[in-house]
């Protein structure tokens, strides 16, 4: 596993760019909302513990990880944000269902990043199993959550400097 030495929310704030004045949108999916919900919090968590203030933080929530491209799309066309953390849980199952959902999502999300100027960050845990989710989301390898809102301000400063 590429977390398994890494404790995903561990950051240097003082090497953070200060969010203070940016704003963000998390789109979250309810499905295996007991992930999705902890990877939430840790976005948000960071987000504000790095200067972003609770009315610059948008949170959107959607069925299911595969209603993340549309919903991060329409976030992007309605919403003035300079940032976008996609979240959600994916967790393998006995059909092929897990790979279509996974490889659809990610190729969503890319494709958001083509062609928009706002930046989505992917947030979505691909695991084999529960007790791999609940490691990532919090538990002993951190929350991704964090790790995503850190990588959501530095493309939203990067952004706003090109």
């Amino acid at each position: 596993m590429a977390t398994e030495n890494k404790n995903l929310s561990v950051y240097d704030k003082n090497k953070i760019p200060n969010a203070k004045n940016l704003r963000f949108g998390i789109v979250v999916s309810e499905w295996n909302g007991e992930i999705t919900e902890a990877l939430s919090k840790g976005a948000e968590d960071a987000l504000l513990d790095c200067g972003a203030s609770s009315e610059n933080v948008i949170r959107w929530n959607v069925p299911g990880s595969f209603e993340l491209t549309f919903g991060c799309k329409k976030m992007i066309q309605t919403e003035k944000v300079d940032a976008i953390v996609a979240i959600g849980s994916v967790i393998r199952g006995e059909t092929s269902h897990f790979d279509f959902v996974c490889s659809a999502t990610a190729q969503g999300i890319k494709d958001l990043n083509v062609a928009y100027d706002v930046p989505v960050i992917f947030c979505v845990l691909t695991d084999d199993n529960i007790e791999q989710s609940r490691a990532r989301s919090g538990g002993k390898h951190g929350n991704k959550g964090t790790e995503a809102a850190i990588a959501a301000i530095q493309m939203a400063v990067l952004g706003k400097e090109l």
